[in-house]
């Protein structure tokens, strides 16, 4: 029998906050991180979730006199630091590195720095940082990335492979991805509405996450998590577009499902990727009602960060654990009157209820899609 996986600790750096009591205050009192921004390449206005350089700066000056990192680097490493402060690092100790885009800004700076956009140079910067020996891993899947990587740790911790990982995730709102995103016509004019009826794209967001995976039950506590099972499933249906079955993500709610050895009524709660574009959030809608998950409560927590890309999966992972160790369900916000054809349990008020077992979502670009389920520890 292979052994168990589980999660005890996290950390994170938003809009919102530098450390996870930050950011739930925050989110308990309705407050968002997106907000109005102006003259970034061609976009003369629009909305976003964005780091303070300022703040971002005094922070990490605090903990590194070497100021000579850019934002996403200081950022990864403020996110990290109280991780590996408290747990040792050994040769089989993974790093698992999730980003889509990296340090992608550097472009704009010349040839010369066109080695530090490779993805595999911004990870080994970070894991020399904190004196990891493994090599790091990168995992690059457009959306699914933040999830996938726990993932991937996992079965790779599981195979005997490691003993312990950490897990960080990074992506930054740069020229690039606006751009790209404002190609698509994706990018909402106003701050985003997962699930509404008047949603109208996506509003992007950067951040940096982190947790600590082990497999030794004496550093497991009370509020640790176990990994149950996961799944990861491609629909190839189109570049861009999300099946308008959900095959991918129903595939992938399944699989994780049969690992785990449960029934999807053992689910108390779904934090799911809700980008609040037209198709994205239909798929995830027919998707959990092909599972019977329609009336389990379900929220979105892009209203508050925007889309992070490679971070939003890990993002969502710590606040469905935070949400899971408080009993207690965030509102989805942005969310007013149901916007797809199937029923949703949208979380629409903040109510106390007792949650054990929550499943993450996430779909992306190219078809991916990622499901994850964890049991807290009692």
């Amino acid at each position: 029998m292979m052994k168990q996986v589980y999660i005890t600790d996290a950390n994170c750096v938003t809009p919102l906050g530098f450390d996870v009591d930050s950011n739930w205050n925050a989110m308990q009192m309705g407050i968002s991180g997106i907000q109005q921004h102006h003259d970034v390449g061609l976009l003369e206005s629009f909305y976003a979730s964005v780091v303070q350089t300022e703040q971002l700066d005094v922070a990490f000056e605090a903990v590194e006199a070497n100021t000579g990192f850019t934002k996403l680097e200081k950022m990864l490493i403020l996110a990290l630091k109280p991780l590996v402060a408290k747990y040792p690092i050994t040769p089989k100790t993974a790093f698992v590195f999730s980003t889509t885009k990296g340090n992608i800004g550097l472009l704009k700076q010349g040839l010369d720095k066109s080695a530090s956009v490779q993805l595999a140079v911004l990870a080994k910067k970070i894991s020399t940082y904190f004196g990891f020996t493994a090599e790091p891993i990168v995992v690059s899947n457009a959306c699914v990335s933040g999830i996938l990587a726990v993932a991937v740790a996992k079965r790779m911790m599981q195979s005997g492979m490691f003993d312990n990982a950490f897990v960080v995730a990074g992506d930054e709102v740069s020229e690039f991805v606006l751009s790209g995103f404002n190609s698509f016509q994706a990018m909402s004019p106003e701050p985003c509405k997962p699930y509404d009826a008047n949603r109208s794209g996506v509003t992007l967001g950067e951040a940096t996450a982190a947790v600590y995976l082990t497999k030794d039950e004496n550093e497991v506590t009370a509020g640790s998590f176990k990994i149950l099972g996961d799944g990861a499933v491609n629909d190839a249906n189109h570049i861009s577009g999300p099946s308008r079955t959900g095959e991918g993500l129903y595939r992938s709610i399944q699989s994780a499902l049969r690992e785990a050895a449960i029934s999807a009524e053992k689910i108390d709660y779904i934090s799911a990727h809700g980008t609040a574009t037209l198709y994205n959030d239909e798929m995830e809608a027919i998707a959990f009602n092909r599972l019977n998950l329609e009336q389990v409560p379900v929220n979105s927590l892009k209203g508050y960060y925007g889309h992070t890309l490679g971070t939003s999966g890990l993002l969502e992972t710590i606040f469905g654990m935070e949400s899971a160790k408080r009993n207690t369900l965030l509102i989805s916000k942005g969310y007013e009157t149901s916007g797809v054809t199937v029923p949703l349990n949208v979380i629409a008020q903040s109510d106390a209820t007792a949650i054990n077992c929550f499943l993450k979502t996430a779909s992306g670009f190219g078809g991916c899609n990622t499901a994850v389920l964890f049991e807290k520890v009692n």
